[in-house]
């Protein structure tokens, strides 16, 4: 033990602690005093403090003790049917139910997870006659959802890359992209992509941004349905923006979270990625199954990660492992499972196309609901963003005070920015909303 006595540091060897020790020096070997249950002898957690609170679970926590049988919460991110009830996919029940009569144990997966759970996720993301397959050139893993791919992924990027400065995302971005990379090492910056004006891709300007960012810069991209604005370029925008990485030598980090479930198609969806490989780009690619397959519980998510040849894969899948292994050892089984067992079956993987393109859907149709019962009530100006955009999510164009008064005079809950979950418009109650909208917007000139 090392203390100091007297201005002078001592060492103490307690093998030989039965040895005398002067009086003088006793003081410092006392007992400490005994406290009482209600004193504390060290404040550990002194410096930590309130952090702030988060902005969509204040709103679900105001629709929850708002009493009005009509209230409408169009902040939740999650899928919900036309009751709007929780969504559980027939194709799913399937799965589960062949789980559970084939009476599987419970043992680890490995450290990049269930193999056939991450070939079948390299096929939906990549198609099964993908060169970068064939050639097997690309290292993937069973993530903790599509957050947990994000993480490994940035903390691959960080451990590995020239750049180990920056990471540069759409602004707007979704919330959880600037921590994920900021704890990575990385300093998150923006580059952009909403335009107010319009309500629409400030796609010239976004363009003229990465062509002048240093060369090797980090690029994050929403492969679709872009969150939180549900505006995503169009193809042949992706084929210049594609250009326009591959000239500068840009890395490009897909996240992939709603693959289906913007458009209904599958291939559709992930365009960007085929587009860019395509034209010899080497993309990371974070992939969820949160929204597509309904399994937001259940944590299913991959990354894949693009490389130049079987040698540099083998590489990168050595420190993949390495890096896994005291993140997290090695991910849950259930989800993966049954995405693995849907996609191992042709008949439940038709099932599920088909209900993963019903969902995309009734979101497409909800959209169009909106804008036609706001002219109904009477509004007179241009709602074409809504139905122009796509996804989960509809970048509204509400101002705050627009979204406070919506909260007061009609118990209608979403995010100050303007945000919509379109997953919260129903048939029910789409009239409503739009009456309410038209109600708080008819006296502005926004929207014209």
């Amino acid at each position: 033990i090392n203390a100091e006595y007297g201005g002078a540091s001592i060492e103490i060897n307690f093998m030989f602690f039965t040895r005398v020790i002067p009086k003088k020096a006793r003081g410092i070997f006392n007992k400490p005093k005994k406290l009482t249950k209600t004193e504390v002898r060290c404040f550990w957690w002194e410096k930590v403090q309130m952090g702030p609170p988060d902005p969509i679970l204040g709103v679900t926590e105001a629709y929850n003790r708002d009493p009005n049988s009509r209230k409408i919460n169009l902040g939740v991110g999650a899928y919900r049917d036309d009751s709007g009830q929780p969504f559980v996919l027939s194709s799913v029940r399937q799965a589960e139910k062949r789980i559970y009569e084939g009476k599987v144990n419970h043992e680890y997966a490995g450290i990049l997870g269930i193999p056939d759970f991450v070939k079948n996720s390299q096929k939906l993301l990549f198609g099964a006659d993908n060169e970068v397959l064939k050639s097997n050139r690309v290292v993937s893993a069973q993530t903790i959802s599509g957050t947990g791919a994000l993480r490994v992924g940035a903390d691959f990027c960080h451990r590995f890359l020239f750049n180990k400065k920056d990471f540069y995302m759409p602004d707007p971005t979704w919330a959880n992209h600037i921590p994920i990379f900021k704890d990575a090492g990385f300093t998150p910056k923006k580059y952009s992509y909403y335009n107010p004006e319009t309500i629409g891709l400030d796609f010239e300007v976004l363009q003229s941004i990465l062509s002048i960012l240093p060369e090797r810069s980090n690029i994050l991209f929403h492969v679709c349905a872009h969150n939180p604005t549900g505006i995503d370029p169009k193809k042949e925008e992706w084929d210049q923006l594609s250009q326009v990485c591959k000239d500068r030598n840009h890395l490009v980090f897909f996240d992939s979270a709603y693959q289906g479930f913007a458009t209904g198609d599958t291939k559709r969806d992930v365009y960007p990625v085929l587009k860019f490989i395509e034209d010899g780009h080497n993309p990371i690619v974070c992939q969820s199954y949160a929204k597509n397959f309904g399994l937001y519980g259940e944590r299913v998510g991959a990354i894949h990660i693009v490389t130049e040849n079987t040698k540099k894969k083998e590489e990168a899948e050595s420190q993949l492992k390495i890096l896994i292994r005291p993140m997290y050892s090695n991910p849950p089984v259930f989800g993966a499972r049954i995405v693995s067992t849907i996609l191992s079956d042709p008949e439940l993987t038709s099932l599920w196309q088909t209900e993963v393109a019903d969902m995309a859907n009734r979101i497409i149709d909800m959209r169009k609901a909106l804008v036609e019962n706001l002219k109904e009530a009477g509004s007179r100006k241009n709602w074409s963003h809504i139905t122009d955009q796509i996804g989960m999510f509809c970048y509204s164009g509400l101002t705050p005070d627009q979204v406070e008064s919506l909260a007061k005079k009609f118990s209608i809950y979403l995010v100050k920015s303007g945000r919509i979950s379109m997953a919260g418009v129903t048939s029910s109650n789409v009239q409503y909303l739009a009456n309410a909208i038209h109600e708080v917007t008819k006296d502005t000139d926004r929207f014209q």
